[in-house]
């Protein structure tokens, strides 16, 4: 896999905890697929940092431009970005990772199932915008601590206004201790991720589901989607610690 040189074109609050940072990669063999990860260099950083990009395949075909969020930690990588990465540092990325969204001309048509526990939200957002692109039908389960800690909510929510009939999404909040913001209540459930709501969104023949969160998250849910009836190999995850 080839190292390219980026530089950071911009740094945005995502969350209390989680930066958003623009990459520029002006290489023009750099490519990915809506899922995969970067290995994340730091000049002067000894520890090599591994983070979910979080834009569509798109957005780099268009701008040029890639994007990562990043929660706060002690670990070096996260925290450079958090207290010392500014506009204009020059960092280097290479792309990896087998947990992607890629969909060929000659394949079947699937429906999709995204579910996401915390920030593994980074590389089902990723997929979830190239479906928008490729207007593919999907439905997303996406469960936090509370309303704060929902990445990328306010984009989410418009791509379902903007096509109702290909996007929906559930959001879960399972430690929420104040009132849930007017605009999010339509979308917003108190409590984990169900079996019963699974089975709403999964048809055996058309659903494929790609799963990413904490690993108990994972355990459990993908037992519970097996239980409904979807076939182990349409079960596609990536855990997170």
């Amino acid at each position: 896999m080839e190292l390219f040189s980026a530089r950071v074109c911009d740094i945005m609050n995502e969350s209390d905890s989680v930066k958003r940072l623009r990459l520029e990669v002006p290489h023009p063999d750099f490519s990915f697929r809506a899922g995969q990860w970067v290995d994340f260099f730091i000049p002067g950083v000894d520890t090599v940092g591994g983070f979910s990009i979080c834009s569509s395949p798109g957005l780099l075909q268009r701008e040029g431009v890639i994007e990562l969020a990043v929660k706060y930690t002690r670990h070096p990588p996260a925290h450079w970005i958090h207290t010392k990465c500014s506009v204009d540092s020059p960092v280097a990325v290479r792309v990896g990772g087998n947990f992607y969204f890629d969909p060929q001309p000659s394949e079947p048509v699937v429906d999709l199932l995204l579910i996401a526990g915390g920030v593994g939200i980074n590389p089902l957002y990723s997929i979830l915008l190239h479906a928008a692109d490729l207007l593919k039908h999907t439905h997303l389960c996406y469960s936090a601590k509370n309303t704060k800690e929902l990445l990328f909510k306010n984009t989410i929510i418009d791509i379902c206004h903007e096509q109702p009939d290909k996007f929906s999404c559930d959001f879960h909040v399972t430690q929420q201790s104040s009132d849930i913001e007017q605009e999010l209540q339509p979308y917003t459930i108190n409590g984990r991720i169900s079996e019963e709501e699974l089975k709403r969104h999964v048809d055996p023949e058309h659903t494929l589901c790609y799963l990413c969160g904490p690993p108990p998250m994972i355990e459990k849910v993908n037992s519970d989607l097996q239980k409904v009836g979807l076939s182990e190999d349409r079960i596609l995850f990536e855990k997170w610690w």
